[in-house]
């Protein structure tokens, strides 16, 4: 009996043995790709099957960017443009303005997503997740340009977000929270002075949209309405841009992919953007006498022109007194009346930004400036007949949530990435005031922006891509 029940033991033993040295090879067999599937996605370069499980890291091994696509669609856009290649002016509501939205629209419409647009032209772009009723999550930037600028300013967080969006349709990805891109109106402040116009007004700005049915004209004359129509937008009778406005809470979380637009990133992938630096811009005008460069000697002339001079070099002296690496101003407009070689400066113009990550430290700059304008005022005899702060917008923090996801992000993608925060003006820090927020930073060639180098190459935008498809993807499922 005990030799019966000896040997039916061994026999139990052995085929469990057999069946544990099998089990690879079964479930190698499981997971072998079909012949045909694997000869699509080798043609292809793309997966085709949908993976059976949404792990981050199992979708971060299958985000695939068609990065040669994305910059011959950036090229492609450049060319709708006022100025010729290389470089790019891209002017809100002119016809090249036109143009280049319609392009966008195309390819969001290309890439499935539902498009439609507002009262100023911001566009959204829509793919519609398993529970559209739950806040979205939103993604974009910008596509205008300052005159003779570079093409991959704003242009790479809208075009990267539309790729981010065929990234992971290929992936087989679903997303539960729908996600959305927008084209801001008008990020730079080239026609009509206000920088970020589309996402001010997304944020509630009902200063700003009284202003734009009222009293805001650009440089020829024109104003905001009539550009707007002029270009399909602003078709209400009433002028009433209120429908613009969101109100907070619209997105569960808003990425803005971005040029760094500096060189810190040299050596890294990515950058993980903590917050953006406080703005301000100021407006100045002095008035003085005038008269003939020749026949009005130096002890009797009250020129404008030098005490406008004498403030741009006050702006230095008071950045440089903060001793903060992150005070920073500029006057990057100086306009002298009547602008003759041989006549005195009657008036003179300047437009100043001044910045910081620190509002306090920013505004005690601000008030030094003025203090400085009133004081070569009295001394140069001439009139001080404007001190306008335009703006004077508080810093925004990026949300510890979104921080965490972008961060994870690029782990688990193998890239190296560094906190860092955004000295330059983005519409992300007017979505802050709707939803959690945060930035994602590529590497650009020596850190040139605004002016035709700028340029980010192909591997890096992919990078960037890659982290905003992943974080977009972690966000839509939480």
């Amino acid at each position: 009996m005990e030799s019966l029940e000896s040997t039916r033991f061994c026999s139990i033993a052995l085929l469990l043995i057999s069946l544990l040295c099998s089990l690879p090879s079964t479930l190698a067999q499981q997971h072998e790709p079909n012949p045909t599937i694997r000869t699509m996605e080798d043609f292809s370069g793309y997966p085709i099957h949908e993976p059976s499980q949404f792990g981050s890291i199992n979708l971060a091994s299958s985000l695939s960017v068609d990065a040669q696509g994305l910059q011959k669609q950036i090229d492609e856009l450049s060319n709708f443009s006022d100025a010729p290649s290389p470089s790019v002016t891209r002017v809100l509501y002119t016809d090249k303005d036109v143009l280049a939205r319609r392009y966008v629209k195309n390819l969001m419409a290309l890439a499935g997503l539902t498009v439609r647009e507002d009262a100023v032209g911001n566009i959204f772009g829509k793919w519609d997740g398993s529970e559209p009723n739950l806040p979205a999550v939103a993604t974009g930037s910008h596509i205008d340009a300052i005159p003779y600028s570079g093409k991959y300013d704003g242009v790479v967080g809208v075009l990267g977000a539309i790729e981010a969006i065929n990234v992971l349709r290929r992936s087989g990805f679903k997303p539960k929270r729908s996600l959305e891109i927008i084209l801001f109106t008008s990020e730079e402040p080239t026609r009509f002075g206000i920088s970020c116009l589309g996402s001010r007004l997304l944020a509630g700005s009902k200063e700003l949209a009284e202003a734009l049915k009222t009293t805001v004209v650009d440089s020829q004359n024109v104003s905001f309405i009539e550009a707007a129509r002029s270009a399909g937008y602003a078709e209400d009778k009433d002028d009433d841009l209120s429908s613009v406005f969101l109100k907070k809470g619209s997105y569960f979380a808003f990425i803005e992919l971005h040029i760094e637009q500096g060189p810190i990133l040299e050596d890294e992938d990515i950058g993980v953007v903590t917050a953006i630096a406080a703005p301000a811009s100021l407006k100045v005008e002095f008035e003085g006498s005038g008269g003939h460069a020749g026949a009005v000697l130096m002890p009797y002339r009250i020129d404008a022109g030098l005490a406008a001079a004498e403030l741009a070099l006050a702006v230095e002296n008071h950045v440089l007194e903060s001793e903060s690496i992150d005070t920073v101003g500029t006057v990057g407009i100086l306009e002298l009346h009547p602008g003759a070689i041989n006549s005195i400066p009657s008036k003179a113009h300047l437009e100043i930004d001044t910045r910081d990550i620190d509002e306090a430290r920013r505004n005690a700059v601000i008030k030094k400036i003025q203090e400085s304008a009133n004081t070569i005022a009295r001394k140069r005899k001439v009139k001080l007949t404007e001190f306008k702060i335009v703006n004077q917008d508080p810093p925004a923090l990026s949300d510890k949530l979104v921080i965490k996801k972008m961060a994870e992000a690029s782990t688990e993608l193998n890239l190296s990435h560094k906190m860092i925060i955004s000295r330059a003006y983005h519409d992300s820090l007017f979505m802050a005031r709707i939803s959690p927020m945060g930035m994602i930073f590529i590497p650009c060639y020596k850190g040139y922006s605004h002016k035709p180098e700028e340029y980010s190459s192909p591997e890096d935008m992919a990078n960037g891509v890659k982290v905003l498809s992943l974080t977009l993807a972690k966000l839509s499922l939480d």
